[in-house]
């Protein structure tokens, strides 16, 4: 099955955002070859690109500390397993602290690495990071894998403390949802959403036999999602055919 989500506001969609850009990078960064490694750097970068928004650790933090009092408020109740609770909370304050902890935005303490700097300022430059334009960046790359790989993981372990709350943010909101499968009509399907209940994360699951791209809209009243095809020239159009999905809605 073919996992699709949708994020129903500004701070969810970010998070997704970062989350795709880790998972990026941890596939990169144990590979050998340069250019692998000059693509896991590009990437450390864009993490600090969407990371530079001023509110997100403190959005991050009263997250956290949202999930924690909430998960606190369960203690005593006899069909909550107190040692789950336990496991879950201590999750939670561990992400907490080691993202409290983190001076400034994250990725702050590399932007005092000047070496890092010029590479970033030249990278996003199509050839840009050519051996005559950044001959120091150029000789970093012919040193042995293990090396590079030693410096990658010293600049991401700043970032760490962000990607582990990430992990578990995500992790909370994606279990909050209950699976149902759901058929379409005419290749759509709509869904009113209850009133005063605010969702977040909208996740789909289809069979990739159908060869259709669910495309996805959604607000606080309503889901709307439309099955398409692609055709010879890769444009989409509506499929126009009944199937079934599942869908998960987490608030």
């Amino acid at each position: 099955m073919i996992l699709y989500e949708y994020p129903f506001n500004e701070s969810i969609r970010t998070m997704l955002r970062l989350e795709h850009l880790f998972d990026r990078l941890g596939r990169l960064m144990p590979r050998d070859e340069t250019v692998d490694h000059h693509y896991a750097l590009a990437t450390l970068f864009e993490i600090m690109d969407v990371a530079s928004r001023a509110d997100l650790k403190s959005d991050l933090l009263k997250d956290l500390e949202r999930q924690r009092s909430q998960l606190n408020s369960y203690r005593g109740n006899p069909s909550v397993s107190d040692a789950m609770l336990d496991q879950v909370i201590g999750t939670i304050d561990h992400a907490f602290n080691g993202l409290n902890q983190l001076p400034g935005k994250a990725g702050h303490a590399l932007t005092s690495n000047e070496w890092l700097m010029s590479v970033r300022s030249r990278i996003s430059i199509p050839g840009g990071t050519c051996e005559f334009d950044l001959p120091a960046y150029y000789a970093w790359q012919q040193q042995p894998p293990a090396r590079r790989r030693a410096d990658l993981n010293q600049w991401v372990s700043t970032l760490m403390s962000l990607a582990e709350a990430l992990k578990v943010l995500l992790s909370l909101l994606r279990d909050a949802g209950t699976p149902h499968k759901v058929v379409t009509q005419g290749g759509q399907f709509q869904q009113s959403l209850p009133a005063g209940r605010v969702f977040n994360l909208l996740r789909l699951r289809i069979d990739p036999a159908a060869q259709l791209i669910p495309e996805i809209s959604g607000h606080r009243l309503m889901v709307l999602v439309r099955l398409m095809r692609q055709d010879a020239e890769g444009r989409l159009k509506p499929a126009g055919v009944d199937t079934s999905f599942e869908l998960t809605l987490c608030s």
